[in-house]
């Protein structure tokens, strides 16, 4: 596969079960890249799951601000100021709790705010459960990179509506697999979606997953499928959730022996009820950077 530009990822997107039909929502090619870019291997992940915008900071606000789940508020376009302010900071953002373009959000695909609000030529945003202009719940993917190839994937479960995204950063003979993902609440279906999620990545030799995966690591790589593929968690379990308190850590970027890790935090910024997990990793190849 050639080096891809934005006008053909519109045509790498696939899926395994149900592909998009179009990439809508990958930036214009006026958005390119400068033509100039720098080389590095080192590559800075965020993981954010950013509840539609809403900045809950205390148990009661899941009912004094339920009404922000419904419709729309000039206090979370503000706060989604605050987040794209904090991506960029990144080069590369796994977002969870998106919204694709509801009443809500005031109809802006949140995905495509940030990306352009955080100054990220490359993006995708995956609609997984399509409530119509009540809510567009999905995930997000920003990058500054070129990546190789892009693909969704409708995950098993019990009730439709999870999804991850898995993207190749790299060239054709040495690359990096990323998934990142919002698994299911019960276990049963977290344990089916890890193991569709194991097969994906079976064949890779650099593998990271990212996301709210709605368990603690302990549980993720001791009793799930994933305690075959050799992959470790980035942060010491510090707790994630909820953002003002945090009693649980649920939030993760597991990242597979091979890859060098050079920083990890789970930074404190309270623009969300989970907190963003952060690292900074090498990688074995240079991948090409905006200047």
């Amino acid at each position: 596969m050639l080096q891809t530009s934005v006008k053909t990822l519109k045509q790498l997107v696939t899926s395994r079960e149900q592909a998009q039909p179009a990439l809508a929502n990958v930036m214009s090619e006026n958005t390119l890249r400068p033509p100039t870019a720098i080389l590095s291997n080192r590559l800075r992940m965020l993981s954010f799951n950013i509840q539609v915008g809403i900045n809950t900071q205390h148990y009661r606000h899941y009912v004094t601000r339920s009404w922000q789940h419904v419709l729309p508020s000039q206090r979370r376009n503000e706060n989604l100021d605050q987040i794209a302010h904090l991506l960029r900071e990144f080069d590369l953002v796994a977002l969870q709790e998106v919204d694709g373009g509801s009443i809500r959000s005031g109809y802006i695909n949140q995905t495509e705010y940030l990306a352009r609000k955080g100054h990220f030529p490359y993006w995708y945003h995956q609609l997984n459960r399509d409530l119509g202009r009540f809510a567009q719940h999905s995930n997000g993917f920003l990058c500054r990179a070129n990546p190789l190839q892009v693909e969704d994937h409708k995950l098993p479960g019990r009730l439709p509506g999870r999804g991850a995204i898995v993207v190749r950063l790299g060239n054709e003979n040495d690359h990096i697999i990323i998934v990142m993902m919002h698994l299911s609440l019960s276990q049963r279906s977290r344990n089916r979606q890890l193991s569709y999620i194991c097969d994906l990545i079976a064949e890779h030799k650099h593998i990271v997953l990212m996301g709210d995966m709605n368990t603690h690591a302990e549980q993720l790589l001791e009793k799930t499928p994933l305690r075959y593929g050799h992959l470790r968690p980035v942060h010491n379990g510090e707790f994630t959730f909820p953002s003002w308190r945090p009693s649980r850590s649920i939030d993760h970027i597991l990242v597979s022996d091979e890859i060098k890790i050079n920083e990890v935090s789970v930074l404190n910024k309270r623009l969300s009820d989970h907190l963003p997990v952060a690292v900074d990793i090498e990688l074995p190849f240079q991948l090409a950077f905006p200047n």
